[in-house]
């Protein structure tokens, strides 16, 4: 497991920075059946970023700050520290990731909004910290933006995710009880130049996070996209999807609409160099040119 790393991408006026938690090799076909090491191998393009020489996928839970010049917003918020998980390797962490942070340029009292793509485990945990067996918002002066959609399906019905623990309880309900919470649209306008896009099937409410400044754009996936491998076997979903048929549209339209653009594809769970351009790949399918993506 490696923790600690970063990189950064100039989009426009804006920069992108990745906060990384963990980065994990192998342990990841519980969220991706289909893709077992035999499968997988034969998809050459994802080693040695993506994948390993024993067709291992490579994973990583990490955050993004878009840094605008008037705001500092960080996408999606991992596991975080302190929280009883389910799942061993999330249990309890003791994670630097709030010192990487500050390390990168964005102590927590700095950011002005928390964005969460959905409300699964991994993309809230930093949204509280531990204080005094509190749970408190870790960004005290920040906004944090749901989506409407996403959260009414997790409050409102009997598919809570409480199989890796209350999620709710500890990530989501303290920051609404502190009245940080702003409801929005799922095509919501963040601020000049950030926008979020709907791509529904992960969970009814998912969105991804489009960029545009100065005539360059980004997309910042979320889980509609868990691994590249999913770009070439596009049928691949996850057992964390809420509508797997759904999800499979999202992905075949999404890839179909920016193929071949200059639109940078920065994966919220992409392993190191993490972003890149999505291109036609022979045979069917697509795959992510990584080269010259960004530091």
């Amino acid at each position: 497991m490696n923790t600690g790393l970063m990189n950064t991408w100039e989009v426009g006026n804006f920069t992108v920075s990745r906060i990384v938690e963990m980065e994990v090799t192998g342990g990841t076909r519980f969220i991706l059946p289909d893709a077992t090491r035999d499968a997988a191998s034969d998809i050459s393009w994802l080693n040695p970023h993506f994948m390993d020489d024993e067709g291992n996928l490579i994973m990583s839970i990490h955050a993004l700050v878009i840094d605008t010049g008037d705001q500092r917003i960080i996408v999606d918020t991992c596991i975080g520290n302190d929280k009883p998980r389910n799942v061993p390797n999330w249990n309890n962490l003791q994670t630097s990731f709030l010192q990487d942070l500050e390390a990168a340029g964005y102590p927590r009292e700095s950011i002005d909004t928390v964005l969460c793509t959905h409300l699964h485990v991994d993309h809230v945990g930093w949204n509280t910290m531990l204080v005094d067996g509190e749970w408190v918002p870790t960004f005290p002066n920040a906004r944090y933006l749901l989506a409407q959609k996403e959260f009414d399906y997790w409050m409102n019905s009997d598919d809570g995710d409480d199989s890796y623990g209350d999620i709710l309880g500890d990530s989501v309900q303290p920051v609404v009880d502190a009245g940080l919470v702003d409801l929005v649209d799922w095509e919501h306008q963040v601020c000049p130049g950030v926008q979020l896009e709907p791509t529904p099937g992960h969970t009814p409410g998912h969105c991804s996070v489009h960029l545009r400044s100065n005539d360059a754009e980004a997309l910042i996936t979320g889980d509609c996209i868990h691994h590249p491998c999913q770009m070439t076997r596009l049928d691949w979903c996850s057992s964390a999807d809420s509508d797997q048929g759904a999800g499979q549209s999202t992905r075949e339209a999404l890839l179909a609409k920016y193929v071949d653009s200059d639109v940078l594809f920065i994966g919220t769970h992409f392993a190191t160099p993490t972003a890149g351009h999505v291109k036609h790949l022979e045979g069917g399918g697509y795959w992510l040119d990584v080269g010259g993506a960004g530091s």
